[in-house]
């Protein structure tokens, strides 16, 4: 199942692996704005002699054709950074645009699947079928996956793999259990209209901020007393704008929140439920209450034959201690979309090592990697479309 020859490569190549995150990772660039990420990918390509073609705005559709007609598996990495401050400006590698990091591993992803693609670049002829790598723009924003498929980026494909670097696991774990991996993310709105008028008059007005308040405080009762507690929901309300002066009863209150689910019947209850709570605290004090309801992402749900043929290989390349079983997380990616068109999976890579500090949380502005587990998911990138092709 391994091919001795990716291992040997990928290891070869191990300090350009590293090259390739650290310049990532010092020049940043957030969602749908990666025009310089795009052309290092493109250029760096161009060397390999792989055929391209970028999307727009940003993105890169790349593909290794074997020798024969054969399957096509695509592998993902994902580009774009955070609006972060870099905290830990110490390394060598920090940030240099100010507001900007690389907070959630992404340089880490392009970086090993550009690694990945060289190393299957050097045994295409014996591949026996296709190998598409899809840079990807956006995930932090949830449009870029969505983005990429529109044009064409799964057309032709039969199994689809992904990769995300994992602090919360120790370094070199790898993580891929059939079934839920992560969650379907929405987003909620609320607007509550009331009365307003003066501070010392409050019989004359109807106050949203107490509307609002009260619908925060009662709001949670959706998940503690609607769902299943043997089914997996998030509700948080996260900003809650109200009132423009100290002294004036408010007029308008604005929620704003996510919920996030794996099952569908249960995203659609929270849903419904949001909007008769609203109605209902807002008929209570005499307001009225407007809701809107988003859906993003989809959960990520990985094929059971996908999965188990990712463990298969972690466990041949590097060993059967490395399989790791992480739970399932309540947060969202957009992979969800290449998903809805192959089968395939999403697999974690272990970074985190007290010893190096890299167990800060993702989206944190002490956020690193271990780049040591660069290796892991270069070659797990590359062994699992080598499995794949071969099965």
């Amino acid at each position: 199942m391994i091919n001795q020859k990716i291992k040997d490569a990928i290891t070869n190549y191990s300090d350009e692996l590293t090259a390739l995150r650290r310049k990532l990772h010092s020049d940043p660039e957030l969602s749908f704005e990666e025009v310089k990420t795009t052309a290092f990918v493109c250029a760096y390509l161009d060397e390999l002699g792989i055929p391209y073609r970028k999307t727009e705005p940003t993105g890169v559709i790349a593909e290794i054709k074997g020798t024969s007609g054969g399957k096509t598996v695509a592998l993902r990495g994902d580009m774009d950074a955070l609006s972060v401050e870099q905290l830990n400006t110490h390394v060598p590698y920090a940030s240099k645009i100010e507001g900007k990091m690389h907070a959630c591993g992404h340089d880490a992803h392009t970086s090993m699947l550009l690694i990945a693609a060289k190393a299957l670049s050097d045994v295409k002829d014996e591949l026996p079928g296709n190998v598409r790598l899809l840079f990807q723009p956006a995930e932090e924003i949830a449009q870029g996956a969505k983005a990429m498929v529109d044009q064409g980026a799964m057309d032709g494909v039969d199994n689809v793999f992904g990769i995300h670097i994992w602090s919360q696991m120790p370094t070199h774990k790898v993580s891929c259990t059939p079934g839920p991996s992560f969650a379907a993310a929405d987003i909620f709105k609320v607007h509550f209209t009331g009365k307003g008028g003066h501070g010392a008059m409050p019989q004359d007005c109807i106050d949203a901020a107490l509307v609002a308040s009260s619908f925060v405080m009662n709001v949670q009762t959706v998940v503690s007393r609607t769902i299943d507690p043997q089914q997996a929901a998030v509700l948080t309300v996260g900003k809650m704008e109200v009132g423009t002066r100290f002294n004036i009863i408010a007029e308008n209150a604005l929620i704003e929140g996510t919920v996030r689910t794996f099952n569908q019947d249960v995203r659609d209850q929270i849903e419904t439920s949001i909007s008769q709570y609203a109605k209902s605290v807002a008929d209570m004090f005499g307001a009225t209450a407007e809701v809107e309801y988003i859906r993003g992402t989809e959960p990520v749900i990985n094929d059971t034959e996908s999965a188990n043929l990712v463990q298969q290989v972690a466990a041949e390349a590097f060993g059967p201690d490395v399989v790791y079983d992480e739970k399932p997380t309540m947060g969202a990616e957009d992979f969800s979309f290449f998903l809805d068109k192959a089968p395939g999976s999403f697999a974690l890579v272990g970074s985190g090592n007290p010893e190096k500090d890299t167990e800060w949380s993702h989206h944190h502005g002490n956020f690193d990697i271990d780049e040591d587990a660069l290796v892991t998911g270069a070659e797990l990138y590359a062994q699992y479309a080598w499995a794949y092709l071969n099965k």
